[in-house]
């Protein structure tokens, strides 16, 4: 709730209570040149320092919904930088590898430098680019986290601006503030002495805090609303925030707007190696066509071939192929267990490429549209590309009646559940860079096994680390080989049970 701002050369405290305190001081800004504005503040936030966390405690079950939140949406381990720390309750909470946090408020700064951990604490101005300056030694950031800050500051466009020099490619950019439309009520809270005094703040909305991100060079990833009653209410409050505030239109009435973006100028182009995944199951006739139409496209490429305990001699065709193509780098494997989620895995563990594709063996999907995949990736436009199957006419019996309109059915539920738009979540080519799958991997306890198609373990995963997604329209043809793998009703009823589970564990936190 604190915002950041600095105009000291270093904290006064730091010499009688961090004696061997061996940071270096942030720059100097002299009191003198300091605007009133960010002098009171600065003065009303060192005045609340001493209770700062007993209003915390106050009102304790809004703060710890709010920071379980931003738990889900920071993953721990990685190095975060919050800009408008106050007494570092949500860094600390936010569990770090290495956490920096920096507030306006001296006071803040001496009560947040008594918590334990990774966390390093200092008294600067995200407004001073001197400060910016300081910190870009220490970057680039994983997360650098904006919780309340972009309302007191005088220039949000060129402070936002100034936060590129901190960011790196994979950097992520968490805004979290209240909704403009519950003004009235905090500005009563806060008369009421129900709410900490905040000052003059600026009250801006979701849509123009995205305005003013793109304006500083972020794209957006991610938009969330949480927290429709900020109090337990006997439990009341609880069942209200988990089950009812997520849904469409209710969710535009809650008191927490997140906003996730990611740099956009610091995407560049580079070329980068690629393994193509081929699950294969009873695909005999498709897998020399697969090699045979798929272009070179990468600097290194690879195929990675993975079978799995086929009857229709589909191993030994593998095995044929890869002698008959000595030109082409192919990896032959079958896979342990069974499934396709486990067929990608033991690929993608084998696999040596920069970027890792699917590429299922019916060639439905041509496998000559790969390029556009991995070019997307090789420019910095996307983290993950998913297929859609859903823009171009498809061929005559390519997609049955009812797997059609359940697909529809199933993307629109999914877009919802994971604010990211999909019109084909079932599409089987998927790419995505070999780093982001072993984050994927770290991170996937927090669903577990749970996907036996492979496709929502990836799609989940990409969610919840705030990836960039984008879809590339393919043309979907007919199989020339084999049949579907797919049963309609008895895969239908997981995809059911799959929406229930994604949003429990994404949306009914």
């Amino acid at each position: 709730m604190c915002w950041c701002s600095t105009n000291r050369r270093c904290d006064p405290l730091t010499a009688t209570d961090h004696k061997t305190d061996t940071r270096p001081d942030m720059p100097s800004d002299a009191l003198p040149h300091t605007p009133d504005r960010k002098r009171g503040l600065r003065a009303l936030f060192d005045r609340l320092a001493p209770v700062r966390d007993r209003w915390i405690d106050r009102n304790r079950y809004f703060y710890r919904v709010d920071h379980r939140f931003m738990r889900f949406l920071v993953a721990p381990g990685q190095k975060v930088l919050d800009l408008g720390c106050g007494t570092g309750r949500l860094l600390a909470a936010l569990e770090p590898s290495e956490g920096v946090g920096v507030d306006l408020s001296p006071a803040m700064i001496a009560e947040a430098r008594s918590r334990p951990g990774p966390l390093d604490f200092l008294v600067g101005d995200m407004e001073d680019p001197a400060v910016i300056d300081a910190l870009a030694a220490r970057g680039p950031f994983d997360v650098i986290v904006l919780s309340d800050t972009l309302g007191f500051l005088d220039d949000c466009q060129a402070a936002l601006e100034r936060l590129q020099a901190l960011s790196g490619p994979h950097t992520r950019i968490i805004v979290a503030h209240y909704s403009h439309l519950w003004e009235p009520v905090l500005k009563l809270g806060t008369a009421l002495g129900a709410r900490m005094p905040s000052g003059q703040v600026n009250w801006l909305s979701s849509a123009e805090i995205v305005n003013l991100l793109a304006l500083g060079g972020f794209e957006p990833i991610k938009r969330e609303w949480r927290t429709l009653v900020p109090r337990r209410l006997l439990g009341l409050g609880s069942l209200v925030n988990r089950f009812l505030a997520p849904l469409p239109l209710i969710r535009l009435l809650c008191l927490r707007h997140y906003v996730v973006a990611r740099s956009r100028d610091l995407q560049r182009p580079r070329a980068l190696s690629c393994s193509v995944v081929v699950p294969a199951r009873n695909e005999r006739g498709n897998i020399e066509a697969a090699v045979q139409r798929l272009p070179q496209f990468a600097p290194d490429q690879e195929i990675v071939f993975v079978e799995g305990h086929s009857s229709d001699g589909t191993w030994d065709e593998i095995l044929r192929v890869q002698a008959a193509y000595p030109d082409h780098k192919i990896t032959c494997l079958q896979q342990p267990g069974r499934g396709k989620g486990d067929a990608v895995r033991a690929a993608f563990d084998a696999a040596s490429g920069d970027v890792l594709v699917i590429l299922d063996a019916d060639l439905t999907v041509p496998p000559e549209d790969i390029p556009k995949f991995h070019r997307l990736i090789e420019r910095g436009q996307a983290d993950f590309v998913n297929g859609t199957r859903f823009v171009y006419p498809m061929e005559r019996e390519a997609m049955r009646f009812l797997n059609y309109w359940a697909n529809r059915v199933f993307a629109t539920i999914f877009s919802y559940l994971l604010n990211q738009s999909f019109t084909d979540t079932l599409c089987g080519t998927k790419v995505l860079t070999a780093s982001a799958y072993r984050r994927i991997a770290a991170n996937r306890a927090y669903f577990g096994d749970f996907d036996p198609f492979g496709d929502f373990d990836l799609i989940f995963g990409a969610a919840k680390l705030n990836l960039k997604i984008v879809e590339v329209p393919v043309r979907y043809a007919a199989r020339s080989y084999g049949s579907t793998q797919i049963s309609r009703f008895r895969h239908g009823w997981l995809l059911l049970r799959m929406v229930v589970f994604a949003f429990r564990k994404l949306k009914a936190l």
